[in-house]
């Protein structure tokens, strides 16, 4: 047995911002991806993936049965038989490794399933959004439900609002192009429970309240229209500003190492760092207008382009 395969996704902008309405803009990213098998002679990480998914079945039963539903026979038992999420996709790296196992077994088990091929309306997508939500909260304690939903589709989504979202079309890359959208690895495992408290308990602050809404949000936003509008200058214009913005205030999520390099692109303007998902580790997403320039500048560190233009 081996199901279909489901992507990682990167969520260019909306990071933390999502949460309180502002745009996000995600993509799906083809390097990585998983799928359900069933295999003799399990690895260690396959037992692994099996037994969380025992408790993950457990917990599907539990789910408001009006929002969504399984065939919990068929997935008991073929979790009984050594089902598991063979995935190449990095756990706590911010590309949405629980996403694409929530997309799976939506996929596979889900009764009544909204499909990718029917027209998706607003509402179906907003319905969509709240099963995976509700799925993925197993995993995070919170969950948007927007990488299980990006993976699911396969499909660029742009988030206007919490109750506001649609697939979308976004430029063509260039593959010539000397401007790209790249990765940084920073070599460590984010959580990303710690990382949304973190965020939660400095909302209780009035003046970090008012920065994300007047300074974070409102480039976050601006950068989300110029990606789709293909304005690059305006693009790297916003994007230094909502570097800076993190930088300033997100320190705790930008792993110690890197608040030099994230400086040094402010100050040489080679390239801009911004958080990819939660932070606190995994990957640092990085813009650049010369790709040469920003690896000379980040010799030594591990650099994987996702997008030219």
């Amino acid at each position: 047995m081996k199901g279909p395969l489901f992507y990682s996704k990167i969520l260019l902008f909306g990071e933390y911002g999502i949460i309180k309405d502002s745009k996000g803009l995600s993509i799906p990213y083809n390097f990585y991806n998983g799928a359900l098998k069933r295999g003799e002679n399990p690895s260690k990480e396959a037992q692994n993936s099996n037994e969380s998914l025992k408790r993950f079945a457990t917990y599907l039963n539990s789910l408001d049965k009006d929002l969504v539903s399984f065939d919990i026979g068929t997935l008991q038992n073929d979790v009984d038989n050594g089902m598991y999420f063979d995935s190449s996709i990095p756990q706590g790296y911010g590309v949405g490794s629980s996403g694409a196992l929530v997309a799976a077994i939506y996929d596979k088990y889900a009764s009544d399933k909204i499909t990718v091929l029917e027209n998706l309306t607003r509402e179906k997508l907003l319905r969509l959004k709240r099963i995976f939500s509700a799925m993925e909260s197993f995993f995070h304690g919170k969950s948007s439900g927007l990488d299980p939903l990006n993976s699911y589709l396969s499909l660029p989504i742009l988030i206007n609002s919490k109750d506001n979202i649609e697939a979308t079309g976004i430029p063509s890359q260039q593959a010539d192009g000397k401007g790209a959208v790249f990765l940084l690895d920073s070599g460590i495992v984010g959580e990303t429970a710690p990382m949304v408290s973190i965020f939660m308990e400095n909302m209780k602050n009035e003046g970090f309240r008012s920065m994300l809404k007047d300074q974070f949000i409102k480039h976050t936003d601006a950068c989300v229209d110029d990606f789709l509008k293909g304005d690059m200058k305006s693009l790297f214009k916003n994007t230094k500003q909502l570097s800076k913005v993190v930088l300033n205030n997100f320190k705790p999520m930008i792993p110690t190492q890197f608040h030099e390099l994230w400086k040094n692109g402010l100050d040489t303007n080679d390239y801009y760092l911004k958080l990819c998902g939660s932070g606190g580790g995994g990957y640092i997403l990085g813009f650049t207008e010369n790709i040469d320039k920003a690896r000379e500048a980040l010799k030594g560190q591990k650099l994987e382009v996702v997008y030219n233009f």
